[in-house]
């Protein structure tokens, strides 16, 4: 299994809008950037990962699963664009904070921390347990 990270505006799309999907889930659609692709193009289903609200609160707010591999993006007809589709798992007891992470020295090497533009980044087996116990959430 692997761990991710899934970043998103609250004003486009929440973890209240990810969490009324349901079990169903939802596509992770409009990723335009080759990077964040690829790393969707990685996941395989049951894969974990962080659902990170950005812009104002920039802070890990629950966690999601993959619920199906990449698959043509349907916000667009342009063949270079896949997505996968998530659904939520459970919310965070205690939100993590992009500044909790940047300052604790066991997460320096984080994609989130060294990397904040990129919508959908890996996280190591380490860095999901740090913040899973950051969070007060169980990694499971």
């Amino acid at each position: 299994m692997a761990y991710w990270l899934f970043k998103s505006e609250p004003s486009t799309w929440s973890w209240n809008q990810q969490v009324a999907k349901g079990s169903v889930g939802e596509e992770w659609d409009g990723v335009r950037n080759y990077q964040a692709r690829n790393n969707m193009r990685l996941m395989k289903k049951g894969d974990f990962g962080f659902f990170y609200h950005s812009q104002k609160d920039k802070e890990i707010v629950g966690i999601v699963e993959v619920c199906a591999t990449a698959h043509q993006d349907s916000t667009t007809d342009d063949e270079r664009w896949d997505c996968v589709d998530i659904r939520a798992v459970r919310p965070f007891v205690k939100p993590v904070s992009l500044s909790m992470c940047k300052d604790d020295a066991r997460l320096k090497n984080m994609a989130l921390v060294n990397n904040t533009r990129l919508s959908v980044q890996p996280v190591t087996d380490d860095e999901w347990t740090i913040i899973c116990a950051l969070g007060e959430t169980n990694p499971n």
